[in-house]
């Protein structure tokens, strides 16, 4: 009887959710509005496929591979929307949201900070509005979300982050913030409202330096953690009240002392315990950050068999559109690229290390799987098709090893 490999965790993976066509074949996208144009079927990206005779010209690999699928947008006004309706696609099995949290999508910091609302309870997907306007593409998707609205006195459907629009037809709340860090320890009192309990960590990250950043929202949306800002002089004052309503928190920082200086640093050791999550570079950060537990914190992930999410370092927005995929589905932490879509060493060798293998039989095994954010510009097909191989789960030996 064929047998798993006894390294591999025995449990069965789960197949990636589809996309939807009309949002998210959209390679090279420039504007919101342009979801709403004719748009080729998925699977063919050109005419060509209506000539007598002619092959077609197909979406993939770029779209989807084997062990890959991409959310094929170069604006995160279609990113949050394409994720959103895949993460809530609808049907008798899938129930709808309470609520959608709203933000501009010139911010990303309140798109970060944003994150943990798609944690329980209330497990709201993010969605972008644009100079206080709601893009055609972001109505489409509130229309087929039809959030039912928070268990609360006003029953919200929606939280509007800092200068968010606010939809027509929709009960929106408004969460206020002229500056990142008083938007941040905000949302987090609003999340602590909703849960009934502030959470027992935080995580604290720069203001300033995006690309750390962003493995953070992936982390608060599974957890309830909130993401809160520093900046290069310090701690702000919204920050530290933020941290004190959560008494004396476990307080993790994400990036090295050029990101989050030491003085930082023992500014915060004031309100709670202090542990620094580092490495020099932000995807070998973001590695880091993925193997890293500490009790029920952190995603510990050093075996095969979970669901991962690749995102640019040059687009931070799309690390809190993308979100609600390291919170539902195959579950998993956000990884970034280099900046100019190609693939980091430090990723590549952190797939290879979990790196799903069978001894007999790979259907008895388990399977590694990503979503790739953004268009071939943000992550390279090249790279894609690079993490598709190193995703694969392989044969390994069960031979001893022959003595020299």
């Amino acid at each position: 009887m064929a047998r798993p490999n006894p390294r591999l965790p025995a449990r069965a993976a789960l197949a990636a959710i589809s996309l939807i066509a009309a949002l998210i074949v959209l390679t090279g996208c420039g504007s919101p509005d342009s979801a709403t144009s004719t748009q080729p079927a998925i699977g063919v990206t050109g005419t060509t496929a209506k000539q007598a005779g002619s092959l077609p010209d197909l979406a993939y690999p770029a779209l989807a591979t084997k062990n890959t699928t991409r959310v094929a947008s170069a604006d995160p006004v279609i990113t949050a929307a394409a994720v959103a309706r895949a993460v809530y696609p609808g049907g008798a099995t899938n129930p709808k949201p309470q609520a959608i949290a709203l933000a501009d999508a010139g911010d990303w910091r309140a798109a970060l900070a944003g994150a943990v609302l798609m944690a329980p309870p209330v497990r709201a997907p993010l969605l972008f509005t644009k100079g206080g306007e709601v893009p055609s593409v972001t109505r489409t998707a509130l229309d087929a979300l039809a959030p039912t609205g928070v268990a609360t006195t006003d029953r919200p459907q929606a939280f509007r982050l800092g200068i968010a629009g606010s939809p027509a037809g929709l009960r929106s709340q408004a969460v206020a913030g002229n500056d990142a860090a008083t938007l941040a320890a905000n949302v987090d009192a609003l999340r602590t409202q909703l849960a009934g309990r502030p959470s027992p960590s935080v995580v604290i990250v720069s203001a300033d330096d995006p690309a750390f950043a962003m493995p953070a929202a992936a982390w608060a949306a599974k957890s309830g953690d909130p993401v809160l800002f520093v900046t290069h002089a310090g701690v702000p004052d919204a920050t530290r009240q933020a941290i004190t309503l959560h008494g004396r928190p476990r307080i993790y920082l994400l990036g090295p002392t050029k990101v989050i200086t030491q003085a930082t640093e023992r500014q915060l050791e004031q309100f709670g315990g202090v542990t620094r999550i580092d490495a020099p570079t932000p995807a070998a950060s973001a590695v880091r950050f993925a193997r890293f537990s500490d009790g029920a914190f952190g995603w510990g992930i050093v075996d095969p068999g979970h669901g991962l999410v690749v995102a640019s370092p040059a687009r931070p927005a799309d690390a809190g559109a993308a979100a609600p995929l390291s919170a539902s589905g195959m579950y998993g932490p956000l990884l970034v690229s280099d900046a100019g879509g190609g693939l980091p060493k430090a990723l590549s060798d952190y797939l290879l290390d979990i790196r799903s293998g069978y001894s007999s039989d790979p259907v008895r095994g388990v399977y590694n799987r990503a979503w790739i954010v953004g268009d071939s510009a943000a992550v390279s097909v090249t790279t894609q098709a690079t993490i598709d191989g190193l995703l694969e789960i392989a044969p390994v030996s069960n031979k001893p090893l022959l003595s020299p």
